[in-house]
């Protein structure tokens, strides 16, 4: 027995007219204006116990930081650090220049 050509011709479909030039034509995007880059300065570590209370190192010593996580991610780049000390979670923190 011969095998025959089991294949099904493509069916032509009619093809979308393309817009002509009188058309009216897509609206031309305005360049955005981009912002300039930020300049970030030196890493420093930032501890927050439970209370929210926030502690910098600082010669040898945790002492207290006045301005709070929340504070700083509204203004500079804030990273929770995945080591913690003492039930304290650490955060490294990149304030711009």
């Amino acid at each position: 027995m011969k095998k025959g050509n089991n294949r099904q011709p493509n069916s032509k479909r009619p093809r979308a007219a393309r817009p002509s030039n009188d058309q009216a034509a897509a609206p031309v995007e305005m360049p955005r204006e981009r912002k300039p880059p930020v300049r970030y300065g030196p890493t420093f570590i930032i501890l927050e116990d439970q209370a929210s209370n926030t502690f910098h190192y600082k010669a040898g010593v945790w002492s207290s930081h006045g301005v709070s996580i929340t504070e700083y991610r509204a203004t500079s780049q804030v990273k929770l650090l995945p080591q913690q000390i003492n039930k304290m979670l650490r955060y490294e923190i990149r304030c711009p220049l």
